[in-house]
């Protein structure tokens, strides 16, 4: 795999070193592959990670959300077997796996089912955040004029609909 030289971005750059550490580590190998996960966009502002934890207890998980990063980690117990393992198919070693939340979202429920561990997540903005519809208002003055413009056009079409019916009567 290509790795690359991100030492012009520290370089140039104040306070994005965490950004930097975050593509050096998606780039190598050292990023955690395990377990796998889904993330689905239920809705506009709606989402839902879903892990694979087969194995897992809700006593072996925690889920914690710190600085716009979700953290779920799975530690196990060491001897879950009661014999000999001769074949270690099934995954039974710790792990952590991190993501970067965008702002406003925020962890609504997790629920584990089936090996499979939910955890929704809901965008929400602030009132002070939210598109808003401000009210356009007219002047009274305004009123006033086109309230006697219409007057006028009324008067002036009366006396012309008043002369058709004189002459067909």
């Amino acid at each position: 795999m290509a790795m690359f030289d991100l030492s012009p971005l520290y370089r140039t750059t104040v306070g994005f070193d965490r950004l930097a550490q975050l593509l050096a580590e998606m780039a190598g190998d050292n990023a955690p592959n395990w377990p796998p996960y889904n993330i689905e966009r239920l809705g506009e502002n709606e989402y839902r990670i879903t892990m694979a934890v087969a194995g897992f207890g809700p006593e072996d998980l925690k889920i914690e959300v710190k600085d716009n990063t979700l953290i779920v980690s799975g530690r196990r117990p060491e001897k879950f077997a009661k014999g000999e393992v001769l074949h270690q198919g099934i995954a039974a070693r710790s792990f952590e796996r991190r993501f970067q939340l965008a702002d406003y979202v925020e962890v609504v429920d997790a629920e584990l089912e089936n090996g499979l561990l939910h955890i929704s997540l809901k965008r929400e903005l602030p009132e002070s955040m939210k598109p808003k519809q401000i009210p356009i208002k007219t002047s009274a003055r305004l009123k006033t004029i086109e309230g006697t413009v219409e007057k006028e056009v009324e008067a002036k079409a009366e006396p012309a609909e008043e002369g058709k019916e004189s002459k067909a009567a």
